[in-house]
């Protein structure tokens, strides 16, 4: 069986174009929209005592489940710390707010939260109004929203965390909007994806990538060229090279499902002269290598 890289290679056609456009020429009115409902990100926190954890934070919100955070440690199942929404409203927010604490390999892990206030745009994931707080042995591992001082009075220390990770699932098949930063401290750039026919048309479908108003990336014939990669240079992060991977064989070739799921990949990498991500070996990375940031947009019908 061959490589997941190799088979997005192959008989791919990449086609870049560096062009700027108002918001109008990029996204046509006429255009809908995809919807978001479901946000995944994981955060690597480093410990005082150089321990390293993995914290993941699921928000979903879709039409056949609650609204709901889920909260894990390290892929230990058994950390799993989560918040439902109650039996008689989808929303999340009506009754969350309080504290949680688990025990996991003789650490003791608390959560505190307030989300009764949280605002949302038209994700899962609240932009602001709203806090979390999670501690390991009563030391900070992750900050999110705005934390009251009063909740950073009971604990002493702060560890080291980054964002390495973030999944959005979108359901439609036209426009997927998001922002994105590549690394720390970068600039927060507006990423858009749209697979539309061309001249909005039925027929003969293209995609086009656009990044802060400019066309990164234009395939034709998107039916034909429908796995593929691009590098990226971003001119705003000191020329921050960005992979960019694109699988869309089940929107064509996976007829009469109605599961067919597109997968946009985007990764920051440290030099331009490194080989593309896809083409490594999976290998368990130096402690020293710098953070590096990867975005994957799953895209259903």
């Amino acid at each position: 069986m061959r490589d997941f890289s190799s088979c997005l290679s192959e008989h791919a056609t990449n086609i870049s174009e560096t062009t700027s456009c108002s918001k109008n020429s990029c996204i046509s009115p006429t255009v809908t929209p995809s919807t978001q409902n479901v946000v995944v990100n994981t955060y690597k926190t480093v410990l005082s005592n150089h321990n390293h954890i993995f914290i993941t934070l699921t928000w979903t919100n879709t039409s056949s489940q609650s609204q709901s955070l889920t909260i894990l440690f390290n892929d230990d199942q058994s950390t799993t710390i989560k918040l439902n929404s109650n039996s008689n409203s989808k929303s999340l927010v009506k009754k969350s707010k309080g504290a949680k604490s688990i025990v996991s390999h003789s650490s003791k892990i608390e959560l505190h939260y307030d989300l009764s206030a949280a605002r949302y745009q038209s994700g899962p994931e609240p932009i602001d109004g709203y806090y979390l707080l999670i501690s390991i042995d009563s030391q900070i591992a992750l900050l999110l929203g705005d934390v009251p001082a009063k909740k950073l009075k009971i604990k002493n220390r702060t560890a080291k965390s980054s964002l390495i990770s973030r999944q959005e699932h979108f359901s439609g098949r036209a426009i997927y909007s998001t922002r994105a930063r590549f690394c720390d401290g970068g600039a927060n750039h507006e990423i858009s994806i749209r697979c539309v026919g061309e001249n909005e048309g039925l027929k003969c479908p293209a995609l086009s990538v656009i990044i802060d108003k400019k066309i990164v990336i234009r395939v034709k014939r998107l039916q034909w060229n429908f796995r593929g990669n691009q590098t990226i240079v971003l001119e705003d992060d000191d020329d921050l090279v960005v992979d960019l991977m694109w699988n869309v064989h089940d929107w064509f070739h996976n007829p009469g499902l109605g599961l067919g799921c597109a997968v946009f990949m985007f990764r920051s990498r440290s030099g331009i002269d490194r080989k593309l991500w896809m083409e490594e070996k999976m290998v368990e990375r130096d402690e020293q290598d710098k953070v590096e940031f990867s975005l994957m947009i799953y895209a259903w019908k």
